[in-house]
């Protein structure tokens, strides 16, 4: 014997199962007029910025960044130099930094699948994913297909709705005209009502939100939403170490 004590088996990973997926699908399916509008300003916002059809798809295919695109279409140049490169680069990062918040919130979830799986769905997830997923994990679920269907079925509605866009133009340029920007806020709240845990568990979401609008009032651009996250994170974080 060598004296070491053999480790524990790794918990067994719930299958992944097409009900789940199908769930996931119900589940985001209240986004999809407001996500099918965005993705047709983001393809009229491209093709104002001389993009083709195939770059714009290729943009939303792969970048797949939603708002982060939209950013990035109102720092678009006609020629690029390197500095403008960087600029853009800093930008987007900030916007999409929130996501590893995000994919951390649900790392335990995660972790008992196989890394490519997470590899593969992780490149789908969004913000409503994020929520979606949470929610569910409170409930008991355990099925991973339902972030799988979820991002999947915003991925494709995504790509596809910007084809009218690149088409149509600037018709539908701006969502706040339309007070299509308040889709998805109204969804955000809709979903995380449900998640309420009393006053204590409330402090993090106030700290963040006020940290937030403070940041957007004083700084240009979008770091109020990191300085959101992480005031929120840090928040959370020290009084659960306090309790």
């Amino acid at each position: 014997m060598s004296g070491t004590e053999p480790h524990p088996p790794a918990p067994h990973a719930p299958p992944v199962t097409r009900a789940g997926m199908v769930l996931g699908v119900r589940r985001v399916s209240v986004l999809l007029p407001g996500i099918i509008v965005f993705a047709v300003a983001f393809g009229a916002a491209a093709a104002a910025k001389g993009m083709t059809l195939p770059e714009t798809l290729l943009m939303s295919g792969l970048v797949y960044g939603g708002v982060s695109q939209l950013v990035a279409m109102e720092l678009w140049r006609p020629e690029w130099t390197w500095g403008a490169i960087a600029g853009l680069t800093v930008v987007t990062a900030t916007v999409n930094a929130r996501m590893i918040l995000q994919g951390a919130a649900l790392q335990p979830w995660f972790a008992h699948y196989p890394k490519r799986l997470n590899a593969f769905h992780l490149f789908f997830y969004t913000d409503a994913n994020w929520l979606i997923g949470t929610r569910y994990h409170d409930e008991g679920g355990r099925d991973l297909g339902v972030l799988i269907g979820a991002g999947l079925a915003l991925w494709v509605v995504w790509v596809l709705a910007t084809i009218p866009g690149h088409v149509l133009g600037a018709l539908v340029s701006d969502p706040r005209r339309y007070g299509i920007d308040l889709v998805m806020p109204i969804f955000f709240a809709a979903m995380i009502v449900p998640m309420w845990r009393g006053r204590r568990a409330a402090v993090p979401w106030l700290v963040a939100g006020f940290v937030a609008l403070v940041t957007a009032k004083l700084v240009e651009g979008y770091a109020f939403i990191i300085a959101g996250s992480l005031a929120g994170a840090l928040t959370g974080a020290f009084r659960d170490d306090a309790a």
